[in-house]
């Protein structure tokens, strides 16, 4: 095996100087830095990255700690990450927090035994206490995408959900509908909740009676999609319009619509959550709300990086959906045109 010694009686220099070039660090000649890279390449010598970030504890990486791998929202998120990470010159490691707390401890306690110089995480369901305790332990700075955790604002990366949710169906409202069903992502999720709460405030607001009735919890999947709104149909309950809050589950209960013998949006309209990439393709176009998940792990990676290097740092305001309007919302019965 090629040694550091071999490089530099190659190179003519001494290992201490071998060893500033590998690190960067030290003033070394231009001249004499090419005489090593030349000396290396000529032996096929290969630095040993994981020995030198034990020795220096930092590993010239970010890691990422997600609730699954699966469907094209990580999808999007890890590319970006990849893409973001490398343009500041590091490497990213990702893990899969298996979607539990415990899990996802256990994720961020392995990254930061591993020298990351920031981790991000992004949780569903631990606790704000929980993220706090985890801030607490770890000699790494991490930085929390999905959840806004008060006492740590500044390392939050998080969106309005509850205003997106209003949003959405307060623009149902004002297309003329009233009896709006709901299908609910996981309740025991704070997204589940924030998206379920801005239904409701969009109701309040209007002075529409909340029906529990015309309420289901989803799983959000296509498939209990599907069944909800078939459930929903068959018992009977009246509704004009549909928000989903996911944009898989609408696509599931698109099908239960047509096979009922109805239709969209003329029967019923219809209103997603996520923009996902079927979206558009579904027929009619699904009308649905843009999450910016680009821009915010762009942004998580960009402050993990600050925190990594003692840069001054402020709390990130959240971010903020995006109504995006296709054909699956018509008026409703009591639709009144404002020119009129």
């Amino acid at each position: 095996m090629v040694t550091m010694r071999d490089v530099s009686a190659r190179a003519g220099v001494s290992k201490a100087t071998v060893s500033r070039v590998l690190n960067g660090t030290g003033q070394v000649k231009e001249s004499t830095r090419q005489q090593v890279f030349n000396a290396m390449e000529e032996l096929g010598y290969r630095p040993n990255f994981l020995a030198r970030s034990l020795a220096h504890r930092t590993s010239n990486s970010i890691g990422l700690v997600v609730s699954t791998f699966d469907g094209f929202y990580f999808g999007r998120l890890l590319q970006q990450a990849s893409r973001q990470t490398e343009s500041h010159g590091k490497q990213l490691i990702v893990t899969d927090g298996h979607d539990t707390p415990e899990r996802e401890r256990e994720a961020v306690q392995m990254l930061a035994d591993r020298q990351c110089d920031a981790i991000i995480l992004y949780t569903r369901h631990m606790s704000e206490r929980a993220i706090m305790a985890l801030i607490d332990s770890i000699s790494v700075p991490l930085v929390v995408i999905n959840r806004d955790v008060k006492d740590a604002r500044e390392r939050c990366v998080f969106f309005e959900q509850q205003d997106a949710a209003f949003q959405a169906v307060e623009y149902l409202i004002a297309q003329g509908h009233r009896e709006i069903a709901c299908i609910t992502v996981p309740l025991s999720t704070p997204t589940g909740q924030a998206r379920l709460q801005g239904y409701r405030a969009a109701l309040e607001k209007h002075g529409i009676a909340w029906d529990e009735d015309r309420v289901r919890n989803g799983d959000s999947t296509m498939t209990r999609g599907y069944e909800l709104c078939n459930a929903l149909l068959e018992s009977g309950t009246r509704f004009s319009a549909l928000f989903t809050c996911n944009d898989d589950m609408a696509l599931g209960a698109s099908k239960a619509i047509y096979q009922a013998g109805l239709r969209i949006p003329q029967d019923i309209s219809l209103f997603g959550f996520d923009d996902a990439p079927s979206a558009r393709w579904l027929e009619p176009g699904l009308s649905t709300v843009y999450l910016p998940i680009d821009n915010m792990i762009m942004t998580a990676i960009d402050q993990a990086i600050k925190f990594a290097s003692d840069s001054p740092l402020q709390p990130i305001p959240p971010f903020t959906g995006t109504l995006v309007l296709r054909e699956s919302v018509a008026t409703g019965p009591w639709y009144r045109d404002p020119a009129a």
